[in-house]
C-alpha cells in the first residue's frame, strides 16, 4: 500500500473538504504516518474515515476529528500544550510538529509504552508522557497555553480551567458517556472564560477523580 498518497488524499478529502484551513495543522497530518500508531494487521484502514481500535478498548480517532480539534487550539509555534488522553500517540505527534513542548497523560500504562515507543520512532522528541490521572491535569507544568482532552467528560473539571494560562485555550467533549459537544473554553482573565461550542462528538468517558468513576472504560 503506497501510504504517502493515502495519507495526503486522508487530507484532500477528509480535511480540508470539510473545512479545516490552518496550514500548520494540514502540514501536520500530511507528515505524521498514521499508519504507524495503529497495529499492523489494520494498517490498510489507517487513513480511512473512521475512529480504529488501538488495544485495551481504546481508540484513534477519526482523522477528521484530530485536525478539527487540533485547530480550534489556534495553536503558535512556542506554545506549551497539555493533552488528556495520549491513546496511540497520534494526536501527540500531530501537536509536536506544531508547537515547542506537547505534555500528555495516559491512564493505562501499556498504551503509554506504545505511544512512546511510535513517538521515539517517528522524531517526536518534544513530547513526555505522564501515566496518571488525567482529570488532575499536570499542575506543576502549569500554565498551559492550550489544553486538549481527547475524552468526554461529564463537565469540565476545574483543574484545566486553572491550569490555562491567561490567553490559553481548552478543547474539551462534554456530555454523556453516549454522546458529547465538543468546547472551547477560552482564559479571558485572572477569573474569566468564554465558552463556546464547536460540534458534536463522540469519545470514550473520561475516567478519574473529576470525571467518570473508575468502572467501565476510558482514559
Amino acid at each position: 500500500m503506497n501510504f504517502a498518497a493515502a495519507r495526503r488524499n486522508m487530507v484532500e478529502r477528509q480535511v480540508i473538504a470539510r473545512g479545516v484551513t490552518d496550514p500548520q495543522v494540514i502540514a501536520a497530518m500530511l507528515e505524521v504516518p498514521r499508519h504507524l500508531f495503529i497495529e499492523e494487521a489494520l494498517r490498510a484502514q489507517a487513513y480511512g474515515d473512521a475512529p480504529l481500535p488501538i488495544g485495551q478498548r481504546q481508540t484513534i480517532s477519526q482523522p477528521y476529528m484530530v485536525a478539527s480539534m487540533t485547530e480550534a487550539l489556534c495553536l503558535r509555534r512556542h506554545d506549551q500544550v497539555l493533552e488528556i488522553g495520549t491513546g496511540s500517540g497520534y494526536q501527540s505527534a500531530i501537536l509536536a510538529k506544531i508547537v515547542r513542548r506537547v505534555l500528555t497523560i495516559e491512564r493505562i500504562p501499556e498504551l503509554a509504552r506504545q505511544a512512546r515507543r511510535v513517538l521515539d520512532a517517528t522524531g517526536c522528541g518534544n513530547v513526555q508522557i505522564r501515566v496518571g490521572d488525567g482529570t488532575l491535569g499536570w499542575p506543576e507544568e502549569a500554565p498551559f497555553d492550550a489544553i486538549i482532552v481527547t475524552a468526554g467528560a461529564p463537565t469540565i473539571p476545574d483543574e484545566y480551567r486553572r491550569q490555562l494560562a491567561i490567553g490559553g485555550r481548552l478543547v474539551i467533549p462534554v456530555g454523556d458517556r453516549s454522546s458529547q459537544m465538543l468546547l472551547r473554553v477560552v482564559r479571558t482573565g485572572e477569573a474569566n472564560y468564554r465558552e463556546e461550542s464547536l460540534l458534536g462528538c463522540r469519545f470514550v468517558p473520561l475516567i478519574g477523580e473529576h470525571g467518570w468513576g473508575n468502572e467501565g472504560n476510558g482514559l
